[in-house]
């Protein structure tokens, strides 16, 4: 039995806001401790954001679906594993809570809460990451929940780990929290300009995902349950 629809979005705000907040603020931190060094940085990080979605999803999960990204919300929809209703509000959710995450970690670290991010990100390269990032997030999660139910908060912090390296735009994956980081300027932001392709790319890789999804593993019922 799904959580009374307050309960899920409360959880859905929370999570987002959390995990926003850690790209943001670990993103801050590990600039200021990697003396210029880029790969250090971003393997801070890394480290921090697959560390958070552990936690999140494992808590959560069971909750919302933890889903915490609007791309696996219209997955769930269109597999009518969430009403199209929910997965708005969840988007609405998703994104208000996570921008408001962004701002908690400029005032952690004594950052101007307002900003505006000038670090370009574009490219077909850049694109192409992001839709392959996402489709491999939207695969790792109706394989696992399919058939490793109590591996998906691992399998998807490990993919996001693992997708922070191998692909060319370090992973953004996800339509809110690409926006949120259009107002940071900081390691992990991204210039307003650049964001509507980078989500056009993310959905196209979710769109991409579920079929592959739906080829391999089949339907099933609980498939968007936990994300």
């Amino acid at each position: 039995m799904m959580a009374p629809r307050w309960r899920r979005l409360l959880a859905e705000g929370i999570g987002s806001a959390m995990l926003f907040a850690t790209v943001i603020g670990s993103g801050i931190m590990a600039e200021r401790l990697a003396g210029g060094n880029l790969a250090v940085a971003l393997l801070g990080n890394t480290v921090a954001t697959g560390a958070m979605l552990f936690v999140l999803v494992a808590m959560f999960g069971p909750v919302s679906g933890a889903h915490f990204n609007p791309a696996v919300s219209v997955v769930a929809a269109a597999r009518n594993d969430l009403g199209w209703g929910d997965a708005g509000l969840y988007a609405v959710v998703q994104l208000g809570c996570g921008i408001v995450g962004v701002w908690i970690a400029h005032a952690m670290f004594g950052e101007p809460i307002l900003q505006i991010s000038t670090h370009a990100r574009t490219g077909i390269g850049q694109w192409t990451g992001e839709a392959v990032a996402t489709f491999g997030l939207v695969l790792t999660i109706l394989g696992t929940v399919r058939h490793r139910p109590e591996w998906v908060p691992a399998g998807v912090a490990l993919y996001i780990v693992a997708a922070y390296w191998f692909t060319s735009s370090t992973s953004f994956a996800n339509p809110a929290i690409t926006v949120a980081r259009s107002l940071s300027n900081s390691f992990a932001g991204i210039r307003p300009a650049d964001v509507v392709p980078f989500v056009l790319a993310q959905f196209a890789g979710a769109g991409f995902g579920a079929l592959a999804g739906g080829l391999l593993f089949g339907p099933h019922p609980s498939d968007m349950r936990s994300a």
